[in-house]
């Protein structure tokens, strides 16, 4: 019987050519699928390829479709597949195979000019890298100076070499505690607390410019020369302004306490910004740590910073935090593992001064803290501070110069800033007119200078020019005028006398009487008027509805509180009467209905005050007596209960 093939070959002879010029066209397909594997492989690496895929076998057989399930294992990288494909599946799995070699060919082609740019690139960097290297061997070599740099440091050297003479304020300030004047109380209160073994922090109370600055540094310098004292001789004062410290909340920044530069948003230093190391920055706490840190303006600090110190006074220390810390980095250098870790040290003594009211300071920085109260200078203590200045200026003074100066300020400072200009008008119109000598006048700047009177046209110019006003008060005389009080009052820390005057006139209807008092006093004025209305007929019988009474507070002074209860008191019984008060004497307290003379505050204040105004007796309530301090001179202090006991020290007769 014959075969198919045989039966197909007589009856279709072409159809038998046609099928072995496609099998023959296979296997060259298949030859050459092997040829470019191996050229993209390798013939080596396609051998391996083969073993680990199992496909080694059927890259050696003869038979077409082995050689074809060995070409799929090792295009698809698939040593699972098994059984070759049947013959009608061979032209459809080699077009599969060639698209496949087609994308692994052209991956290979990208691939390889990727690599190529990146070989470019290696190598471009790596030609800026030496360049780099060999520059840094260039300027290690010849020194980080080049002929610009060292040009600016000539410059700079230049004008370190030329230097103006100290300001007058540096000149004339006081070179020991024995030189500030009018602050012995203050002065030995601070000594107190720096000079212990267990020292405290301090805030300084006063007006300005009455020396709190200048003794808290004198008194470090005196309590280091005490045994007693913790101070050593390098004892750092550090000292800044509260107004001018400014901080981050985010602490990026904060000169006082500290803060931590991260190397992404600020830079650390180069080294440790490389390895992403964090590096923190010991502020002024850390500098002053064993000695002072005088905070001028303390009241002006942002009131959080203020809690902050707070929390630094008590653990004395500063602590740092950063996200950027990693405590199990190697690169980070020890210093800066301690200050994150333990904290920088901040154990110092805390002096604050404020010309502010204690009651605008923290009150939970005023509990930590001892206080201490600086007293405003009186006329006789501007005077001896300008006669003390004129010795250090070498100059003479015409005799009336201090007084005329004692009436435009109270402040220590301003006092020795108007010496100093009159001191430098008159040097300016002695040497433009010639009368210095002109062997000395050659020499230069060194030269000595001329002698020089400070005459009272000189200082007056120096008035003049600064626009400055006399600071007036009323004055008192020994004599009697009738309806007018001098009551005593507290603005800032300066004591000030109030004229309080009254008028009476009989009603113009019996029984309807009015009462007028100027508004702008305030409304606690205005009830010790009507307080005294009742005290005046409780003690002398007199309706105050029978007269028009006008009471007024000379220049318009506001009354804060009860305290002129008193003078209101005084003056309108006077104006009743017709009966004279005494012009020396000032009065303070608050009146009851009942005619008792309460305590009130400010009276240290109000001392002062009187003494500027020349009074010779202050009335204040006998509560009040414990204020005042020991040892006060020039001035008669008389402790008094009652309404009664008042009249009868203020007015000329007897009304009661």
């Amino acid at each position: 019987m014959k075969s198919l093939m045989e039966k197909l070959a007589e009856e279709q002879p072409e159809y038998l050519n046609k099928r072995i010029s496609s099998n023959d066209m296979c296997r060259r397909q298949v030859s050459a699928l092997f040829s470019m594997l191996s050229s993209i492989y390798g013939a080596d690496k396609l051998v391996l390829k083969a073993g680990k895929l199992e496909a080694l076998k059927g890259m050696r057989s003869d038979s077409l479709e082995e050689q074809i399930l060995a070409l799929q294992k090792i295009v698809y990288e698939d040593p699972t597949l098994d059984g070759p494909p049947s013959k009608g599946d061979v032209p459809r799995i080699l077009n599969e195979i060639e698209e496949e070699i087609a994308d692994l060919i052209a991956r290979r082609t990208v691939e390889d000019t990727i690599e190529k740019k990146i070989n470019e690139r290696m190598q471009k960097r790596h030609d800026e890298y030496m360049r780099e290297i060999r520059n840094q061997v260039v300027h290690e070599d010849a020194g980080p100076e080049s002929a610009q740099t060292l040009k600016k440091l000539a410059i700079l050297e230049k004008l370190n070499r030329t230097r103006l003479s100290k300001s007058a304020i540096e000149v004339l300030r006081p070179s020991s505690l024995s030189e500030v004047v009018g602050q012995d109380r203050a002065i030995r209160a601070l000594l107190t607390k720096l000079a212990s073994p267990y020292p405290q922090h301090v805030i300084l109370y006063g007006p300005p410019g009455v020396g709190k600055t200048t003794v808290a540094r004198l008194a470090l310098q005196e309590a280091k020369r005490l045994p007693q004292s913790p101070f050593g001789k390098g004892t750092p004062f550090v000292e800044v302004d509260g107004a001018t410290l400014r901080w981050d909340p985010r602490e990026a920044t904060n000169p006082l306490l500290g803060s931590v530069h991260d190397p992404i948003y600020q830079g650390a230093r180069r080294e440790l910004a490389e390895g992403g190391v964090p590096e923190p920055k010991t502020g002024l706490v850390t500098e002053a740590h064993g000695g002072v840190l005088f905070i001028d303006e303390i009241a002006e600090l942002d009131p959080m910073l203020q809690n902050k110190l707070l929390k630094v006074l008590e653990d004395k220390k500063v602590t740092f935090d950063s996200s950027y810390y990693d405590p199990h980095d190697s690169r980070v250098p020890r210093y800066i593992r301690k200050l994150f870790e333990e904290g920088a040290p901040a154990d110092f003594v805390l002096i604050g001064a404020t010309t502010r009211d204690p009651s605008e300071v923290s009150p939970a920085l005023r509990s930590r803290c001892a206080e201490v109260f600086f007293e405003p200078l009186s006329p006789l203590d501007i005077q001896r501070i300008v006669l003390d200045a004129a010795g250090k200026l070498a100059a003479d003074l015409a005799p009336e110069i201090p007084e005329i100066i004692s009436e435009y300020t109270m402040e220590g400072r301003k006092a020795i800033g108007i010496l100093a200009d009159g001191y430098s008008v008159a040097l300016y119109q002695k040497t433009k007119s010639g009368e210095a000598d002109k062997r000395t006048t050659k020499k230069g700047r060194n030269a000595p200078l001329p002698e020089v009177t400070v005459l009272k046209e000189h200082v007056f110019d120096v008035l003049q020019s600064g626009r400055f006003s006399p600071t007036t008060y009323p004055k008192a005389h020994a004599g009697g005028e009738v309806g007018k009080a001098f009551g005593l009052a507290v603005s800032g820390y300066m004591g000030s006398v109030l004229e309080i005057e009254a008028v009476a006139f009989p009603a113009r209807q019996e029984g309807k009487g009015t009462l007028r008092f100027n508004e702008t006093a305030g409304s606690m004025a205005k009830d010790s008027v009507f307080n005294a209305a009742s005290v005046i007929r409780s003690l002398t019988g007199v309706d105050i509805a029978s007269f028009d009474i006008h009471v007024n507070v000379v220049g318009g002074g506001r009354i804060d509180g009860p305290s002129a209860g008193v003078a209101v008191l005084v003056a309108v019984i006077s104006a009743i009467k017709g009966i004279p008060v005494r012009q020396d004497v000032g009065l303070t307290g608050e009146i009851s209905i009942q005619g008792k003379v309460k305590a009130v505050g400010g009276v240290l204040e109000k001392i002062y005050g009187a003494r500027l105004a020349g009074l010779t007796k202050v009335l204040l309530p006998s509560q009040n007596l414990k204020d005042v301090p020991a040892g006060l001179k020039g001035i008669e202090i008389v402790p008094v209960e009652t309404a009664k006991e008042v009249l009868e020290d203020t007015l000329a007769q007897k009304v009661i």
